[in-house]
Parts: structure tokens; sequence; C-alpha cells
């Protein structure tokens, strides 16, 4: 078993060194085929998988090396519920942001597809690291190919600005969170987890790390005040540039709020940090949504829109947070989070495509420029709503089951910041069937619309694969919901 995880963590680093050193047009085939030989080594290590394991031992892959002695740290992965189903979104988006290429000539492609496995390695590290120093290392790994893909094959000029300003948050961010990891090592006997959970920290001090840790999640999340770089850089970076960003690297800090800061400073979070979260969380439900109504640029709309999802999920997760540290037990919220991390994953994924085909029609992101898309590409039109309706949450669609159980965990918290949050399902059928009527229905240029054609069978293969994601997770999540729920419980459990 763990030599099927060391390669599964080694064979996209591979990938990216090789591709580093190609010399012909052959780039992306090669990038493809070590991004599906990923995505099969994953799905067997799914069948191969336990849903049901014990909660005092829910890992199932492992690998474990002595390192240095003197730091006390060792190359320690594993693989438990919630690691497995990051694994598998990567692992599922991956060769579909590396697909969605296919139509687009790339500019040094090499190192273009190169930096995408390279990212993929780094985000598989991040998702299996049992070792602090190690989550730490591989964290800022990913920041480093995305800041060069944003970077060198974004869009327009104002790229290299917003860039750079992402580039300054998530350091920031990363220094900060390993002070506080620093701090609670030498409190403990090392950088392992289990260590780092049982280090003798005090109620002060707890919070000290709790702010110190959680900004460096707050700003990839992005959470409420922390956002002012997303919007930018998911507009003006490539559409896989932006796909990466929001439909994986995001997870990163939800996988690191669970894993990491809800069982190191369960103090904190049930006193008034918590609470402040949650405020935070509802604010940015609130604005992001407000702000994607009024948008007319189709990806600066759905970065608002992701602004405002994510705030839910980490309302949800630290409303069953604080529940479990003052009345007991529940793991509703983390439940929910995974739920619907991974359906936003595929969702915006889905989103941020669509947006690029509509770009290559119109050659405007204005959506007011857009219209009647619908008469002359009928394909593209039905994929497009079954991914909307996703995102909007509607019943029978992935995004529903993890956005109820986000708002029972909050309701259970407090029911007036339930309320709140729910007016995120209003106000995201709103800007979204608004989008969409626009692009779809409204009145278009007729000389664009009389040379426009339907989806390619690239873009066909793409937005159908995602679509059967939507559909499949929204009639039967259980899955997900299984897969997830003993590390959750014993997560939740290690806070008390």
């Amino acid at each position: 078993m763990s030599c099927l995880l060391f390669t599964l963590l080694l064979l996209p680093l591979v990938g990216s060194g090789l591709l580093f050193f190609w010399k012909n047009n052959s780039s992306k085939y090669i990038a493809l085929a070590f991004a599906f030989a990923e995505m099969f080594i994953a799905f067997y290590m799914l069948g191969n998988f336990d849903f049901h394991p014990t909660v005092d031992a829910p890992l199932q892959y492992e690998i474990a090396y002595p390192w240095s002695s003197y730091i006390k740290s060792s190359f320690n992965f594993g693989i438990d519920g919630m690691s497995m189903l990051m694994v598998i979104l990567t692992n599922i988006l991956v060769p579909l942001i590396i697909l969605s290429s296919f139509n687009e000539k790339k500019a040094y492609p090499n190192s273009f597809y190169a930096l995408i496995l390279l990212m993929q390695f780094g985000l598989l590290g991040v998702f299996t690291s049992l070792d602090g120093l190690l989550f730490y290392i591989f964290w800022e790994v990913t920041l480093i190919p995305i800041w060069f893909i944003a970077g060198l094959w974004g869009q327009e000029d104002k790229r290299i600005k917003f860039t750079t300003k992402f580039f300054v948050y998530t350091f920031v961010g990363s220094l900060f969170m390993l002070i506080g990891l620093i701090y609670v090592y030498n409190q403990s006997a090392s950088f392992a987890l289990t260590d780092l959970y049982n280090a003798t920290l005090n109620t002060n001090e707890q919070t000290v790390i709790f702010w110190f840790i959680f900004f460096a999640f707050a700003v990839k999340l992005p959470v409420f005040p922390f956002h002012t770089w997303q919007p930018d850089t998911y507009t003006y970076s490539p559409t896989q540039g932006s796909m990466l960003l929001s439909g994986i690297m995001l997870k990163m800090a939800v996988y690191g709020v669970l894993r990491y800061l809800l069982p190191i400073t369960p103090l904190a979070i049930g006193g008034i940090s918590g609470e402040i979260v949650i405020i935070l969380s509802v604010i940015g439900i609130i604005y992001g949504a407000l702000i994607a109504m009024i948008s007319t640029d189709s990806k600066r709309l759905i970065a608002f829109s992701s602004l405002s999802h994510v705030g839910l999920i980490v309302a949800g997760i630290f409303a069953s947070a604080v529940v479990t540290m003052r009345t007991g037990l529940t793991f509703e919220g983390g439940q929910g989070a995974m739920v619907q991390s991974f359906a936003h994953g595929i969702n915006v994924v889905g989103l941020f495509y669509c947006a690029d085909i509509l770009y290559k029609r119109f050659k405007t992101r204005d959506i007011r420029k857009m219209g009647g898309l619908a008469k002359v590409a009928p394909k593209f039109a039905i994929l497009f709503m079954i991914i909307l309706l996703g995102a909007t949450g509607v019943p029978l669609t992935n995004g529903f089951i993890g956005e109820f159980i986000l708002l029972k965990s909050v309701f259970a918290y407090n029911y007036i910041m339930a309320v709140l949050a729910g007016l995120t399902l209003i106000l995201c059928a709103a800007y979204m069937l608004r989008f969409y009527g626009k692009t779809m229905f409204g009145k278009g240029d007729e000389a664009v619309l009389a040379t426009t054609k339907d989806i390619s069978s690239v873009e066909f293969s793409v937005l159908a694969s995602l679509a059967v994601f939507v559909i499949a997770l929204g009639v039967y999540p259980q899955p997900i919901i299984e897969m997830v729920s003993n590390s959750l419980v014993f997560i939740y459990k290690s806070m008390l």
C-alpha cells in the first residue's frame, strides 16, 4: 500500500521534470498521459479503500521514514477519508484542466504543462502530509507554479500586478502559519500531526496560534476581508490558472482548517475567535453574492460567487466546532464542508470553462455584449445549464446536499446566522440565472452568431465529464459522506 502512495506522489514530479526538458510539440499529450495515469492510480486506491475504518485508526495508506532527528520531523504521508476525497478531486480535475487547453496555442507549452504537473505534486503533498513541516513545505511548493502560470500566461497587462499581489498575500500568510507551527512544535514532541494535537497550550497561547495559522488559511480560501487578491487574480489568470486556484488550491485551506487548526486550537475556537470567524464568513457570503449580482465580467462574477460559497463552507466548519466545544460532539459542519468542497471544485471548474468558451465566441467577458448562443450552440447550452444548476444548489445536483448540511450545522449554532447564510441560495439563483439568461437567450450580435459553432469535441468532453459528476453526486452523495465521516469524528473528538 505504501508503494501505491509513493507512486501517486512521485509520478507528477517525474512528469513535470520530463516536460521541462522536452523539446517537441507533444508536451500536452505527455502531460495528459501522466495526469490520466495519476487518475487511474487514485481510483485504484479508492477501489481498495475501506469506507468504514475504525475511528481511532482511519489511515489506510501510509509512508513513514525518518527525516531529521534534530528537528524531529519525518517523511510521513498518509491517506484517510478526507485525504482520499481531496486526492480524487485533484486527480479528476487536473486531466480535465489539461484537456481544456488543447484548443489553445500556448507559448512555451512544455513549461506550461510542466508547471501544472508540479502544481499537482504540491497539492497531493498537502493533502497527504502527516507532518507539520512537510505540510508547510508542500503548501509553499504550490505557490511557485501557480505564480508562474498566472503571471506568464495570464490575460492583459494587469496580470503581473495582480499576480504579485496574490503572491505577497499568500507568502506573508504562509510565514505566519510557519511561526504558529514552530511555536506548537516547541511545546510538543515533534512535528508529527498527533504530537501537534497533544501540544500543551493554554487558552491565551491557543488564541494567538489560532490567528497566526488561520491568517494563512483565510487568505487562501479566501475569507472576508482577506479576499481582495482573489477577484483580480481569478479574472486575469489564464483559464487553467483560474481552475487550479478555485477548483483545487482553495481546498488546501479547507483541508488545513480541519486537519490542523481545529485540533490544535480548540480552546480558542470555543471562545470568541470561533464566533468572529463565523461572523466574517456570513459577511463574506452576503458580500460576495451581492457583488456577483452586479458584476458584468463573467470571470469576476464567478470569482465573487466562489467567495460567497466558500463563506458558507467556513461558517459550517466553525459552527460545528463551536457547538462541539460548548455542548458536545457534532461534526455535521465538517461533513458538509468536505461534500461541498468536492462539489464546488467540480462546479467552479465547469463555470470557468464555460466563461472561457463564451469569451472565445464573443471576444469579450462582458455579459451585456453576449446573447443568443443557445440557438446556435444547443449542446453547450444544455451542459452549461447542468453545471450552473449544480453551482446554484438545486436538488438532485451535487451542490444541494453539501449546502443543506452546512446550513443545518449553522442553524444548530444560531438560527439568525443560519437565516443570513441561507440568503446564498436565493442570491446565487438570482445572479446565476441572470448570467445564463443574458448569454444564452439575450439579444446577441447576429453577425457573430452566424459564424459561431457549437462546442468542439474537446470542449464537449470536458463539460460532459463535469456534468456527469454534477448529476451523479447529486442523485447519490452517500459515498462521499461515508468516506469522510470517521476521519471527521476523529478530528472533532480530538478537540474535546
